[in-house]
């Protein structure tokens, strides 16, 4: 089995700074893309940032120039710096990784349990 645990969320006033991590742990051969999510209360979860192995990324529009993903493979072990905070970015949010096990061949998508992100005005 794979588990991911996120850390680092909390309040913030807006304009302010966080972090997030996401740790990968259990049965890994290898994780190919991994992102983060966000769902704020009566909305739908939504892609916020995603990196591939390769360290390629994407972004949701409304956090470009604002939040930078990054991963430490060594670590298994993705990033989420976010920078000027807007109330808007409140939210949970989710670590997600497609993790190939050593049961393989072939990757499975598994979801950490959220970190709450409260911005506020």
């Amino acid at each position: 089995q794979v588990q991911l645990v996120e850390s680092g969320g909390g309040l913030v006033q807006a304009g302010g700074s966080l972090r997030l991590s996401c740790a990968a742990s259990g049965s890994i051969f290898s994780i190919n893309a991994m992102g983060w999510y966000r769902q704020a209360p009566g909305k739908q979860r939504e892609l916020v940032a995603a990196i591939t192995s390769g360290g390629s990324t994407n972004y949701a529009d409304s956090v470009k120039g604002r939040f930078t993903i990054s991963r430490d493979n060594a670590k298994n072990t993705v990033y989420l710096q976010m920078n000027s905070l807007k109330p808007e970015d409140t939210a949970v949010y989710y670590c997600n990784a497609v993790v190939v096990t050593t049961l393989g061949p072939y990757g499975m998508d598994y979801w950490g349990k959220g970190t709450l992100v409260t911005v506020s005005s």
